[in-house]
């Protein structure tokens, strides 16, 4: 009927009015999460030898390993769904990054798919001499609900290595803060049941415009 309403999962998986025939999931491949002109939050988890240092001196330790790839995250449901809510051993120190946005543009710019994509890659050869030699790699996985199930659409994961990862520490990064209580916080109210209120406190993540990164076509 038209002009009626139906109601579908919103960003937490909590229903919210929509009205039919009107967009309803966002795009396949998009970047989204917390941010502002300037910055973009992401998210990782580590043993508390690395988190706890981190979040107090606001930048990462010595002990951080510069020359080993690391992974960034800008849903902080899916990073929820990596570490099991800070459950998982060595990710018991949930930690939201801000960092600078031109520094997030360089690694997309200078990134490449961590699959083959025959729409986007001559062959099989030429993506593994280009993923040899870039600093960065993008894998682009289902998004999280509440209850940590894979949704319909993709969400950002960014592979650093070599001058990125070195950048990313010592030069993107702005601000470290231990969010695991928040995570904790989520957790329990989910599984209290109080999905609306848990939904409250998500961070909130929207589009980052004008931030272009390696992607198959829509339909892969």
């Amino acid at each position: 009927m038209p002009g009626a309403e139906m109601r579908m999962p919103g960003a937490g998986g909590v229903p919210h009015p929509v009205r039919m025939n009107a967009p309803v999931l966002p795009p396949r491949y998009e970047i989204r999460a917390r941010h502002t002109a300037t910055t973009v939050t992401v998210y990782q988890a580590y043993p508390p030898a690395i988190g706890l240092p981190a979040a107090r001196d606001g930048r990462f330790p010595a002990a951080w390993k510069r020359d080993r790839m690391t992974w960034i995250k800008p849903s902080f449901l899916w990073m929820m769904y990596r570490c099991g809510w800070g459950a998982k051993e060595g990710q018991e120190v949930v930690l939201a990054v801000e960092i600078d946005r031109s520094g997030l543009a360089w690694a997309l710019a200078h990134a490449e798919l961590s699959h083959y994509a025959p729409d986007v890659h001559e062959d099989r050869d030429a993506w593994r001499r280009a993923l040899r030699t870039a600093p960065a790699r993008v894998q682009w996985d289902p998004e999280r609900d509440l209850d940590l199930n894979p949704l319909p659409y993709r969400s950002l994961q960014l592979g650093l290595s070599g001058e990125a990862a070195r950048r990313y520490a010592d030069e993107w990064t702005l601000s470290v803060r231990d969010v695991t209580p928040l995570a904790r916080e989520v957790h329990a109210l989910v599984r209290a049941g109080e999905r609306r209120k848990a939904a409250a406190l998500l961070p909130v993540e929207t589009p980052v415009g004008g931030l272009a990164a390696p992607r198959p076509t829509a339909t892969a």
